[in-house]
Parts: C-alpha cells; sequence; structure tokens
C-alpha cells in the first residue's frame, strides 16, 4: 500500500510518500482551514501515487476523529471529510502521538514535541496513548506558555531551556518512563539535551505515519498489550478511519 503522511504543524505542513525521499512543505498559520489545506496537498503531490492517508493533526483526536478545533491553524476541523476531500480512505492522529509511534524502540517512552506548540504522547509496551498536557496549569500560565515556541522568543534559549528541564522532569515524576524523546522543530536548538533523553527527528513523524497504515493499529489496546518486535499498536484514542 503506498500512503501519503500529512505531518500539520503551527507554522508548515510537511508531506511525505512512500517511494519518495524527500519531505515536500508549505506554510500553514491562522489562516488555514482543511479544504485550503488539502488544496495545498494536491498541488504538491499532484506526481505521487497514493492509497491511503495519514494524518498528524496538532489536537484532540477520539478514535480517528478531530475532536477540537486548533489554537494555531483555521477554523473547519472537526466537521471537514478528509476521506471524502482526498477520494481515498484516511486515518487521524493526534502529531505528537504520531512522531511518538515512528520513535518508540520499547518500554515505556514519553515523548514531548517542542513546536509551535507543545506535543505530548506515552508509548508503553507498544500502546500509544496522546496526552494533552500543553494547556495545564504551569507557573504562571500553561506549559505551552513556557515550553513552546512564543516563550523561546518571550524569554530566549537560555531561559526556555531551563524551563524544558523543569517541565520534563515533572513529567517523568508523573509517568516514570523508560525513556524520553524530545521531538519537533525547537528541539535542536536545546544546548544540551537533559539526562535520560535523546533527539527525536521531525521525519520520524512519517514514520508513524507509515506505520498507522503498515501495522493496522487495533481499535483498542488488549488487556494485557505485549512487546512487538519491529510493530507498534495504537490506542483507539489515537487513529481510525476518517469518516
Amino acid at each position: 500500500m503506498r500512503v501519503l503522511v500529512v505531518d500539520v504543524g503551527g507554522t508548515t505542513v510537511k508531506i511525505l510518500a512512500s517511494g519518495q525521499k524527500t519531505p515536500l512543505k508549505f506554510p500553514s498559520g491562522r489562516s488555514l482551514t482543511p479544504r485550503k489545506m488539502v488544496a495545498g496537498i494536491k498541488t504538491l503531490a499532484a506526481n505521487w501515487k497514493y492509497d491511503a492517508v495519514a494524518i498528524g493533526y496538532p489536537g484532540r483526536v477520539h478514535d480517528g476523529r478531530i475532536m477540537v478545533e486548533p489554537h494555531n491553524l483555521g477554523r473547519g476541523w472537526t466537521r471537514f471529510n478528509f476521506g471524502a476531500a482526498f477520494g481515498v480512505p484516511v486515518r487521524i492522529m493526534n502529531d505528537a502521538a504520531m512522531q511518538a509511534l515512528g520513535s518508540y524502540k520499547s518500554g515505556v517512552m514519553l515523548f514531548l514535541g517542542l513546536g509551535t506548540g507543545l506535543g505530548a504522547a506515552l508509548v508503553a509496551e507498544g500502546v500509544v496513548i496522546p496526552m494533552e498536557l500543553a494547556h495545564l496549569s504551569f507557573k504562571k500560565g500553561t506549559y505551552e506558555d513556557y515550553l513552546g515556541v512564543r516563550a523561546l522568543r518571550r524569554l530566549g534559549r537560555k531561559k526556555w531551556q531551563k524551563y524544558v528541564e523543569l517541565g520534563m522532569a515533572r513529567m517523568i515524576e508523573a509517568v516514570s518512563p523508560d525513556e524520553v524523546v524530545l521531538g519537533g522543530g525547537n528541539a535542536k536548538k536545546l544546548k544540551r539535551l537533559p539526562a535520560g533523553s535523546r533527539l527525536g527527528t521531525n521525519l520520524c513523524a512519517f514514520d508513524g505515519g507509515f506505520r498507522m497504515w503498515k501495522n493496522g493499529l487495533s481499535r483498542r489496546p488488549p488487556a494485557r498489550p505485549q512487546p512487538r518486535r519491529g510493530g507498534v499498536r495504537a490506542s483507539r484514542r489515537s487513529a481510525g478511519g476518517s469518516r
């Protein structure tokens, strides 16, 4: 099966299809509606062949459905029929969960996406669990206020890094992961990686999108999940078919 993976971000939309080596991208931003996004993707991918689409969306997704409008994009995402717009089957996952899926190796992994906002997901023995941490209270605002791109610009890299380390430490206390992966476009701006973490890449999001279709993705996690070599399952909260 040939899959087109779409990674939707607050500043850019990036795409890659099976058999292609170089991702393509175009700007997103607060005026980007889903209809405009699909039109932009079709223009960029006009010469690519694909049988299915995997979308990483920057917001809450439940059972393959977008549940809330994005904070950094235009409106109309919760009601949009992506399957009809693309003309092929579509699966949708939270963008941080999709990158976590592509970054996962084994055990319990905490993923933090340092981008326009803050994405987070946990992968526990092969089951992807999206987490909406960005808008939880932190200091005098939210985690996104101190770990997102606006904080980097407002506070400067040095102070921003301290808050990244503090926020990560608090999350580690809560979930006790075997490892932490720091992804997103701003992760590479860290002067040093916090202890116990490794650097992910945005290309992992595409790996996660391909895995969404390659591994079938169970509709719900098994009662007693077992690690599966070379494969990762996603919980029913994180992916599914577009209706």
